[in-house]
């Protein structure tokens, strides 16, 4: 799998702009990649050294229009900590 398959785009929250300050991001990764598979893409994708990434599951939530209810995707979060000598991360490219 290519590393632009196993990113799929940063999440960007109050909590994760937030954890920005001490290193660590949020990504969404593909459902199937596991933590040296994230770890390999963000040194690849970004040139920066990564010291520990943490996995977790998103359950789908119920949703409802009208009388029809369905589900949200189920997805997968990385939280990727940089070690304290990298460089950062420019998510936002005009900063």
């Amino acid at each position: 799998m290519a590393a632009q398959d196993i990113i799929l785009r940063p999440v960007i929250t109050e909590a994760s702009m937030a954890d920005m300050d001490d290193k660590k991001y949020v990504f969404d990764v593909a459902v199937t990649a596991n933590k040296f598979q994230v770890r390999q893409a963000i040194e690849e994708i970004f040139g920066v050294k990564v010291a520990r990434v943490n996995i977790m599951n998103v359950k789908p939530k119920q949703k409802r229009v009208g009388r029809y209810v369905g589900k949200t995707n189920k997805r997968r979060k990385a939280i990727v900590q940089l070690t304290a000598d990298s460089k950062e991360i420019k998510i936002f490219e005009n900063e």
